[in-house]
C-alpha cells in the first residue's frame, strides 16, 4: 500500500522523466527528514537529557518522530481512495503501544516530537519555492527548540524535581510536625524540600512513602 501510494505521489510530480520524478521526491524527502531528524536530536540530547538524564525513550521519541512524518508526507501528497483509507486504519488499529506510566513532562515531550515530524511533513507556503520552505521549516523548529530550552532553564523559574522515597519515622508525618520532617529528610538525604506529599501510609511496617519536591 505505501508503495501505491509513493507511485501516485511520484505521477503527481509535473516533470517529464519519471526517474527524475523520482529523484525530486526523494530529494524532497531527504531534505525534510533531515531538518526534522536533526532537530528532534538537539531537541532530545541538548535540552532533555542534560534536564532529566534518561535514555529509555530516545527510541521511543525518534521513532514515533519518523512514522509521523513518513505517514503524514505520503498522505499529504496523494488523495486516497475509501478502500485505502480503510486499509490503513485497519493496520494502525492492530497496533497497541503499551508502557510504564510516564511523566507529563515525558508526554510534553513525546507530543513535542509527534508535532516536529507533523510540521515538517506537511508545512507548505503558498506560491513559495521549496528553498523558502526549507528555511521557513527550519525557523518554526529553532523556535520550538528555544522555547522549550529556555522554559527547561531558570531563566523564567527554577527547576522542580522529584524523588519518592520510604520514611520510616512515622511519628514526624503529621502536619503538625511538618517543618521537622523536612529538616530530617534534609539531614538524612540532603534534600532541601520545599514540598512534601504522602502517597501511601504502611501501619504494619511503621512507614509511610513520600513524595518529595526540591529545586535544584
Amino acid at each position: 500500500m505505501i508503495a501505491t501510494i509513493l507511485l501516485q505521489a511520484i505521477e503527481e510530480v509535473p516533470i517529464e522523466s519519471g526517474m527524475m520524478a523520482l529523484q525530486k521526491l526523494l530529494a524532497k524527502i531527504g531534505f525534510r527528514f533531515l531538518i526534522d531528524f536533526l532537530s528532534v536530536f538537539v531537541l532530545i540530547r541538548f535540552v532533555y537529557f542534560p534536564v532529566y538524564k534518561k535514555r529509555d525513550l530516545f527510541f521511543t521519541y525518534f521513532i514515533f518522530n519518523a512514522i509521523i512524518f513518513l505517514i503524514c508526507f505520503l498522505l499529504n501528497k496523494v488523495e486516497l481512495s475509501m478502500g485505502a483509507a480503510f486499509g490503513l486504519f485497519a493496520v494502525f488499529s492492530m497496533l497497541r503501544y503499551r508502557t510504564e506510566d510516564i511523566s507529563l513532562k515525558d508526554m510534553s515531550y513525546l507530543f513535542l516530537v509527534i508535532a516536529m515530524g507533523l510540521i515538517a511533513a506537511v508545512s507548505r507556503i503558498k506560491d513559495a519555492t521549496e528553498t523558502y520552505e526549507l528555511i521557513f521549516l527550519v525557523c518554526i523548529n529553532t523556535a520550538l527548540i528555544l522555547i522549550a530550552y529556555l522554559l527547561e532553564g531558570k531563566l523564567f523559574m527554577r527547576s522542580e524535581s522529584v524523588k519518592l522515597i520510604l520514611y520510616e519515622n512515622i511519628e514526624l508525618i503529621h502536619n503538625d510536625k511538618r517543618a521537622e520532617l523536612i529538616q530530617d529528610i534534609k539531614n538524612r538525604t540532603g534534600i532541601e524540600a520545599h514540598k512534601i506529599e504522602i502517597q501511601r501510609i504502611d501501619f504494619l511496617k511503621d512507614a509511610a512513602y513520600l513524595k518529595v519536591f526540591y529545586y535544584e
